[in-house]
């Protein structure tokens, strides 16, 4: 007899397997879909499985993050999301009515995408799609019941929607299964923090006003005494005059069922509000007079503000909200979760693939628990006391927003700086750029375009000299890891080798983006990794020992 993850006692005959996969991915929302889709682009199997029947109809996470689409880009799934989703342009922001501020979403011209919003189940949909493109579709109606791990792989219990119980042995999972996890729990992890008192409704409406489009509008009405008394939060999706419109529950609610686990976050799972209910509070709260329509869902949900004290135990990991849960503030939650899941992908490929060792699993946390750390206190921080509690100027401010200034610097990965202090650093996000060249394109690419479908670590090789390239060239390709090399000539000058001539591909840097950007000293080299950081930079003569060094940090095999 089994405990059930819903509470009841159940018994059902256990089918056992071998180990028929590598990963099991436990919760099939953006995050694990993100995971399972890295993973399978990494030629590595995996299942993903899903409590719920269907994909859930709900907008609850609806911005994606300038990073965030530069990562599925380089997936190869960026093209779908943008037909799909809607620029977001600003917030204007209202105080008893009145404009007081307007925030305009701008980035450098060099970044290639700006920021968007997207219903979660039209990016479920979407990632579910590429996911089954690959091989892998989603298990909906099984879920974890629980689980055990050894040194050398892991025993999980599910159970179908038809009571059937299955036990598997994989080599690795993955808890992806949301605020609360039963990967987490199981691990024994601490999950640190507290929850606001507040209470919100949520719903997915039509709203017929004269505001702008493809802007946030944050609505405050002060109390008597000048605090804020209450915050109308909408935020544009796809379909003329939709939104997500966010709200406190009105005053002298019931009070909230306590969480039978004590994390008070997320929605509530009982009857939302109806239209006439929101229609009430935006009558109150609106600057302009808005007539509502076309309600697809509402919900009632809470907030905490909650972090693990690691994002793994042996072979079992948590990622996304199962690892870190904080304020909706800036739309951080969602798109952090999905750079933990690709941070985490590519490292389990290399070691499931035998290319290295379980030791580089270890830099997993050490490189995320630290941007989740300062999410949360930087959403908490934004949620009580607005974005102007950031002294930051604006383009810092609107880059860290983006996730754009995510980094490893000093991490166990990053290798030693090299070249002028100013330049992108091992640990750093590798810049996109533009003006890229080949004799037989009659049209310029980004440095994203040559990226794209590349699943491994591309070295990019800077510099004219043909010896020192070639040379170049030969180290990578002696080298363990499957590393693609990549050459980029400077632009406008004479005497580069031939295209062709070096065996990989050749790009010529027309536009002299490449050099403003990455300041490459002389001749110099770059290792991307498939996440789009740094992992090293070194001059071409010295290509052979800062490869090596690179591929110890991640333990690879040589």
């Amino acid at each position: 007899m089994e405990y059930g993850t819903a509470g009841q006692y159940w018994e059902a005959p256990v089918a056992h397997t071998g180990t028929t996969t590598d990963v099991l991915i436990v919760g099939a929302g953006p995050v694990g879909l993100s995971a399972a889709g890295e993973l399978r682009r990494h030629g590595v199997h995996c299942r993903i499985v899903d409590l719920s029947p269907a994909r859930p109809p709900y907008a609850k996470a609806v911005g994606i993050q300038p990073r965030t689409l530069e990562l599925w880009d380089r997936m190869g799934l960026v093209r779908a999301v943008l037909e799909a989703a809607v620029p977001l342009r600003g917030q204007l922001t209202y105080v008893d009515g009145r404009e007081t501020s307007r925030l305009e979403l701008e980035l450098p011209p060099e970044v290639p995408y700006g920021f968007a919003a997207l219903p979660q189940y039209e990016t479920e949909r979407l990632l579910e799609e590429y996911l089954a493109g690959l091989g892998t579709v989603v298990e909906r109606g099984t879920g974890l019941v629980s689980f055990t791990q050894d040194r050398d792989g892991v025993t999980a219990r599910l159970r179908a929607a038809s009571g059937a119980a299955e036990e598997v042995r994989v080599r690795y999972l993955v808890g992806c299964d949301g605020a609360h996890s039963l990967v987490r729990k199981t691990l024994g992890l601490s999950y640190e923090g507290g929850a606001f008192p507040e209470s919100y409704m949520l719903g997915d409406v039509v709203a017929d006003w004269d505001l702008p489009d493809g802007y946030v509008v944050r609505s405050v009405r002060r109390a008597a005494d000048g605090s804020t008394g209450d915050v109308l939060v909408c935020v544009p999706l796809p379909g003329a005059g939709r939104y997500r419109m966010s709200m406190r529950v009105p005053s002298a609610p019931a009070a909230p069922a306590p969480a039978p686990d004590g994390v008070a976050h997320g929605l509530d799972g009982g009857d939302g509000p109806d239209l006439d209910g929101l229609q009430a509070v935006v009558d109150r709260l609106s600057p302009r007079p808005a007539r509502l329509s076309g309600l697809r869902w509402s919900s009632v949900f809470r907030v905490s503000h909650r972090i693990v004290d690691r994002y793994g135990v042996g072979r079992v990991f948590v990622a996304g909200d199962a690892a870190h849960i904080h304020p909706p503030t800036g739309a951080q939650g969602m798109n952090t979760g999905v750079q933990d899941a690709v941070n985490l992908g590519w490292k389990l490929a290399l070691v499931v693939r035998g290319e290295a060792g379980p030791g580089l699993l270890g830099s997993y946390d050490a490189e995320r628990r630290p941007v989740g750390e300062e999410v949360v206190g930087r959403t908490v921080r934004h949620a009580t006391r607005g974005i102007d509690a950031d002294p930051d100027d604006s383009r810092t401010l609107m880059l860290r927003e983006a996730q754009l200034l995510v980094g490893y610097r000093g991490g166990p990965l990053s290798g030693v700086p090299y070249g002028p202090v100013d330049a992108p650093q091992p640990g750093d996000r590798a810049p996109d750029c533009g003006g890229l060249t080949t004799p037989v394109a009659a049209y310029p690419l980004r440095l994203l375009d040559v990226l794209r479908g590349r699943p491994g670590h591309v070295v990019l090789l800077y510099g004219e000299d043909a010896a020192g390239l070639a040379g170049a060239v030969a180290e990578v390709s002696r080298a363990p890891g499957g590393l693609c090399a990549v050459a980029v000539l400077p632009g406008g000058r004479a005497g580069a080798p031939p295209p062709g001539s070096l065996g990989v591909p050749m790009y010529r840097d027309a536009a002299g983006e490449f050099a403003r950007l990455y300041f490459p000293d002389d001749d110099t080299g770059f290792v991307v990794r498939p996440d789009g950081q740094l992992g090293a930079r070194f001059p071409l003569g010295g290509t052979g020992a800062a490869l090596a060094g690179y591929l110890t940090a991640l333990s690879v095999r040589w």
